[in-house]
């Protein structure tokens, strides 16, 4: 840091026993960016590579306790979201977010897993949409997530665009499209404001160790911003940061793999 703080980034989300994503992902990408790691866990997961086998929400009042404790000592520069599972504890975060001010919040609506656990309930959906979105200096969802938010098929880099244009229309300022999802070799992420849309393209990477990757772009830019960068150099390079995970992933575990967060951060 140029004044010589370390700056602190807070991750609101479920602990991932395989270490590949929630709290552990996105604690070792705070650390890659150089920003002090701070938690709030929502949720116990019996997880690894090839699946989520048990889900334990955290009580709401236990999160409330952890974003007090955390917000009277070691207020955050920049905060994300990850999975909440439970419109109680959307309710608790909002009203963190709200009372405290804290206003460089990154959104990545986790609503299923990549084996295809449910991971926020339906009665949160609506929650997420009124009470979160709002809050957010940016929204990060994949195609799933944008048309379960919005209700459009979202399937191509046009349906992208109007599915981001839609979720700015419940109050976000910003999103960013991820494109992990498309078919297609070329992959687009396109990151949403009123005035402008910013195309990030790159090649797919054929690679099985993509587990986490959501979380990790998400904490990656909450990382940027902790650090103060715009918003759009903190995408840049929380996806330059993904690209080059997925690329040295370790090839661990018997399923979809957790990729390396060991490589250097821009």
């Amino acid at each position: 840091m140029e004044d010589g703080t370390r700056r602190i980034a807070l991750t609101i989300a479920g602990s991932d026993s395989g270490g590949g994503a929630g709290i552990q992902a996105d604690l070792k990408t705070f650390a890659a960016f150089g920003c002090f790691g701070t938690s709030v866990v929502t949720a116990v997961t019996a997880q690894n590579t090839l699946g989520v086998r048990a889900i334990h929400a955290v009580p709401g009042e236990v999160v409330a306790a952890q974003l007090a404790a955390v917000g009277d000592d070691l207020p955050p520069d920049a905060c994300k979201t990850g999975m909440l599972a439970t419109r109680e504890t959307v309710e608790e975060v909002a009203a963190a977010i709200t009372t405290r001010g804290w206003r460089r919040y990154v959104l990545d609506p986790v609503m299923v897993s990549s084996s295809r656990d449910v991971l926020l309930d339906e009665d949160a959906v609506d929650a997420l949409r009124r009470l979160l979105i709002p809050l957010a200096a940016c929204v990060t969802p994949n195609l799933d997530e944008a048309e379960r938010l919005t209700g459009l098929a979202v399937r191509d880099p046009e349906a992208m665009v109007h599915a981001g244009q839609a979720i700015l229309g419940m109050g976000a300022p910003a999103v960013l499209m991820k494109g992990g999802h498309l078919d297609s070799d070329i992959l687009v992420d396109l990151l949403i404001t009123p005035d402008n849309v910013s195309r990030f393209t790159r090649s797919r990477i054929a690679s099985h160790g993509t587990h986490g990757t959501g979380c990790t772009l998400s904490a990656a830019m909450a990382a940027g911003l902790a650090n103060g960068k715009s918003l759009e150099e903190s995408v840049s390079a929380a996806i330059d940061y993904v690209q080059a995970a997925i690329r040295a992933a370790p090839g661990l575990g018997k399923g979809t793999g957790p990729v390396w967060h060991g490589v250097t951060a821009k």
